[in-house]
């Protein structure tokens, strides 16, 4: 088990150095790219999509772009592609470039075909995805959890795949753990990543949305923001702590998960025998259906 995790990373190392060395010169036509890089004309009609791709929106302008470029020039850059049957194949990369190519009325395709099994092709549509210069940092935390779950790798691990240090991994991970008002903020470029770093320091979600709603009226530099941190004194907190003050270590142990999973203020309550309240906050109506989702499972 030890040793066939260091053998498919080499794989995928592999498989995604080709991909990027098969990159051709825009000017070569696509005929003698065929011909040099040992291309294959595939029917669009026998290709399917990622079952594991992690992008879900394309802007309809851009490929509308895309596919009068490729009526004049062709696909410049082919697709890649893995073999599921006789002339049946399953997309591992370019769905964009496959999505323009049926708006220009191609019937078919460029295509690199690649072996790779499931894990392989989930690996690759993540960490291609994460490559895309237009994602933003919760997109990129997001496909970091899936790397680390789905694929069952460390933080190490998946840090060497990616080429970066462990720490910028773990930086983006802690984004996830900030509530879903400032995950949107990321997400809208309301606050950058340097702002949300200085709120994660934060550790109650309630101070985390104080800060970050001053932040946003008085459009704050990261700095004021993590000098608004240092200094952040919580508000009418006595009442939360006499509540808290007899609770026994395994109650605010329960406690603490529950916020972190449901990402926002959980306080329990103990009452007399056995019984008690649990208190969830929620700061918006997103918010509050986003919470029945979770608790619905």
């Amino acid at each position: 088990m030890s040793q066939k995790k260091p053998d498919l990373g080499k794989g995928i190392r592999a498989l995604l150095q080709s991909m990027e060395d098969e990159k051709t010169d825009p000017i070569v036509t696509q005929k003698k790219t065929q011909e040099l890089s040992g291309t294959s004309n595939i029917a669009i009609g026998n290709i399917e999509l990622n079952p594991f791709q992690p992008r879900s929106d394309f802007d309809e302008t851009a490929l509308k772009e895309l596919s009068e470029s490729i009526k004049v020039h062709g696909v410049i850059q082919p697709i890649t592609v893995r073999t599921v049957g006789t002339n049946k194949f399953q997309l591992i990369s370019g769905e964009r470039r496959l999505r323009a190519s049926k708006l220009a009325g191609l019937t078919d395709i460029p295509a690199y075909v690649r072996n790779a099994n499931d894990q392989e092709m989930l690996e690759i549509a993540l960490i291609e995805n994460i490559q895309r210069e237009d994602l933003n940092a919760i997109e990129i935390a997001i496909h970091f959890r899936r790397l680390l779950d789905e694929c069952n790798l460390t933080h190490e691990a998946l840090a060497d795949r990616l080429g970066k240090d462990r720490s910028s991994v773990s930086n983006y991970l802690r984004l996830l753990k900030l509530p879903p008002d400032i995950q949107r903020g990321l997400k809208e470029k309301l606050i950058s990543m340097g702002h949300a770093r200085a709120l994660i320091s934060l550790e109650d979600p309630i101070a985390q949305l104080a800060v970050y709603k001053e932040a946003i009226a008085g459009a704050l530099s990261v700095r004021d923001v993590e000098a608004l941190v240092r200094n952040y004194q919580p508000k009418k907190q006595k009442s939360a702590k006499s509540q808290t003050k007899d609770t026994s270590f395994a109650v605010r142990k329960l406690q603490d998960e529950l916020s972190s999973h449901l990402a926002t203020r959980v306080i329990i309550k103990p009452g007399s025998a056995g019984r008690g309240e649990i208190v969830i906050s929620y700061f918006s109506d997103d918010d509050l259906y986003r919470l029945k989702e979770i608790i619905e499972g």
